[in-house]
């Protein structure tokens, strides 16, 4: 396993109480490097030509360039800074430096991404640019894959990821998601399984299992782009299942083993996660 991370992860400064959990990046890599990892990777940023495979030039720009109207910035969750912009391309740049290194050994991660409520002309729910659909897009791109599988299993449905892949026939979405739960208004992935909320380990591990086995019976993807969000968790602030510590474990172990098991390659996103004590966030990390 490589993993990519950059200090701006947590380096943004956010108004007091704001939601998004900024700090929980920092954490998790010392948690990691705790654990006995030591070895990250610095990714370089996105450029422009890379975001336009999924956005729109007009949306580029007004981010880059701090001109997006109020109401885009509320909708986007984050106020405009200029260590946003860096901080979003560097990031963005790490899903598609990821995917490229675990297409070479097998699996990497970013410790951060999985930003799937970006669409192509907006961004929305804390999610500015669709690091995995531009990873995926990229591949593609320089010919590096020719069928990739964004498997997302953050309680949200990655709603961006759907929009944006809509228009890309080589690029296969399928979100596992709370149906009750943001966005109000769904969009079609080629697969959505929207469960109910309080929805159990059995039953989500049932469906996990079955969507995965589906999706690649389905497509062989030459590789897997997975968004491993943590907000699945029942003591999550944000989310409305009751999957336990052990249920994650066991989520992930599955995604893991069944790629390895088929040599399917694998890169793991960070996701959703949302609790204010970091510490317990980053247990479920």
């Amino acid at each position: 396993m490589q993993f990519f991370y950059h200090p701006l992860y947590s380096a943004l400064t956010l108004p007091e109480r704001h939601r998004f959990p900024i700090k929980k990046y920092q954490q998790l890599k010392h948690e990691i490097e705790r654990l006995g990892y030591t070895q990250f990777i610095s990714p370089s940023p996105a450029t422009k030509a890379q975001l336009s495979l999924c956005h729109s030039s007009d949306y580029i720009a007004d981010f880059l360039n701090g001109s997006l109207t109020d109401k885009a910035v509320k909708k986007m969750g984050f106020p405009h800074s200029y260590k946003l912009v860096e901080r979003t391309l560097y990031s963005v740049g790490a899903s598609i430096q990821a995917a490229e290194t675990a297409l070479e050994s097998g699996l990497a991660a970013n410790l951060s991404g999985g930003y799937h409520h970006a669409y192509s002309d907006y961004g929305s729910g804390f999610c500015i640019f669709n690091d995995l659909a531009i990873a995926a897009a990229h591949l593609i791109a320089t010919e590096k894959a020719d069928t990739i599988l964004i498997f997302d299993c953050d309680v949200h449905q990655g709603d961006g990821t759907a929009q944006i892949t809509q228009q890309h026939e080589q690029i296969i979405s399928c979100s596992i998601h709370c149906e009750q739960n943001f966005p109000r208004q769904k969009q079609l992935s080629n697969y959505d399984f929207g469960l109910p909320a309080n929805t159990t380990d059995a039953e989500y591990l049932t469906t996990l299992e079955q969507a995965l086995e589906l999706c690649v019976r389905l497509h062989q993807p030459d590789i897997i782009l997975y968004n491993a969000g943590a907000d699945i968790y029942t003591k999550d602030e944000l989310g409305l299942f009751d999957v336990s510590l052990a249920g994650i474990y066991e989520r992930d172990f599955t995604v893991l083993n069944f790629c390895k098991q088929r040599n399917i390659p694998l890169m793991c996103a960070l996701g959703g996660g949302y609790q204010r004590n970091i510490n317990n966030l980053i247990r479920v990390c």
